[in-house]
């Protein structure tokens, strides 16, 4: 497990600050009233930390305020312009801030997602695995919408391409067939767009749109939320479906190839870096149906750093336990690549851990208790401050 030091131009005591004022700048994905999504991520990050390994690890990172290591931003990512983005358009639709948008429907909300899987599409366009990409479309929709503890309901998508290739199509979207069975929702419909001259020959684009249902009075809003409540993390299967301009940008320096192994791993660079990315629902239902889950934080863009602190009231943050859980040696590969520090690759990727549930001690104890979780106590909320700790 890493141990982590913390090195900055000033000594820090316990823990290491990475987010400073998060609430002022999250990543905001939904307008409710119209089912817009728009993404942005950012986050202070005024700290520069190193991690050392144990002598028996496959791998040594260290990191520093002089490292010349890759950035998101280096990858082409802009994350001030997508902020701005954001900020212009709260002023004309109130209301975005959640994981989905609440509409008001009877006694009940619909919960509604929509996003795409970025530039994982061009390692599927590389690897020639098409069969699983729809399995992340569905994800990253219905991962956040059962975030407000909503069922997912239907799931509609677009495929975009210059010329249609039905065999390549007809992969893509039994893999979205087989995201909806794992959601246990309906394909209800979608759009094949044929576009001349607009894709290069052999690529697609894809986007997805969920929609599910909760009561009102059974939302998961984090309100109740206390200092004390303890943090459980449910694994990921590696980077899952954000990140990918600075993995690619991390591969190219690399030298190696896709189909060359993962160092110190049983799995080429293409099969570990295309797992599909974990879909949660059925776990985080099960988990909410037990009773004393407060809050639910679905790890993409903007790490831990951004996305945890979403779901908190004002006032408390978090503290990350830095040896609660095993990281994937895909994310130690790409950090050690890149040379990317600590800040940076917890603001961009999820480390191993894809959805986060906010829940009292007595319940943490509870899902801790049952293995099938396979759910990790990764840290707590605490007073007296937002953003997030490592310690």
């Amino acid at each position: 497990m890493a141990t982590t030091t913390f090195s900055t131009a000033s000594e820090l005591s316990g823990c290491a600050v990475v987010a400073g004022s998060v609430r002022k700048s999250r990543r905001t994905r939904q307008i409710s009233a119209a089912f817009h999504c728009f993404s942005a991520r950012a986050t202070n990050s005024h700290v520069v930390l190193s991690m050392s390994k144990p002598s028996n690890d496959k791998f040594t990172v260290k990191s520093s305020s002089t490292d010349t290591g890759l950035t998101y931003k280096d990858a082409g990512v802009d994350i001030d312009a997508g902020s701005e983005l954001v900020r212009r358009i709260a002023k004309m639709a109130p209301g975005i801030g959640g994981f989905g948008g609440l509409f008001p429907l009877g006694d009940s909300y619909l919960v509604a997602g929509t996003d795409g899987v970025g530039t994982k599409l061009k390692l599927a366009f590389e690897t020639g695995i098409h069969d699983t990409i729809g399995i992340d479309l569905v994800a990253m929709s219905v991962n956040d919408i059962v975030t407000s503890g909503a069922k997912p309901l239907f799931f509609l998508d677009y495929f975009a391409t210059s010329h249609l290739d039905v065999d390549l199509a007809e992969k893509v979207i039994k893999g979205i067939v087989d995201g909806c069975q794992q959601s246990d929702c309906v394909l209800l419909g979608g759009e094949t767009a044929e576009m001349p001259d607009f894709y290069a020959n052999g690529e697609y684009d894809l986007s997805g749109f969920a929609v599910g249902i909760v009561k009102k009075d059974a939302v998961i809003d984090g309100k109740n939320i206390v200092a004390g409540d303890i943090l459980i993390g449910l694994p990921s299967s590696g980077v899952h479906s954000n990140g990918f301009s600075l993995v690619r940008r991390v591969l190219a320096q690399s030298g190696l190839s896709l189909n060359d192994q993962l160092p110190g791993e049983n799995i080429t660079l293409g099969k570990a870096l295309m797992a599909p990315t974990v879909i949660y629902v059925k776990e985080v239902l099960d988990l909410i149906g037990k009773g004393g889950v407060k809050g639910l934080a679905h790890i993409t863009g903007g790490g831990f750093t951004d996305n945890i602190p979403r779901v908190f009231p004002n006032g408390l943050g978090a503290v990350i336990y830095n040896d609660s859980w095993e990281i994937p040696g895909v994310f130690k590969w790409i950090q050690q690549v890149g040379k990317i520090t600590d800040t940076e690759m917890r603001r961009t990727f999820n480390m191993g851990i894809g959805m986060v549930a906010v829940v009292s001690p007595e319940a943490a104890h509870q899902i801790l208790e049952e293995s099938s979780y396979k759910a990790r106590r990764i840290g707590e909320v605490v007073s007296g401050g937002e953003g997030v700790r490592f310690c």
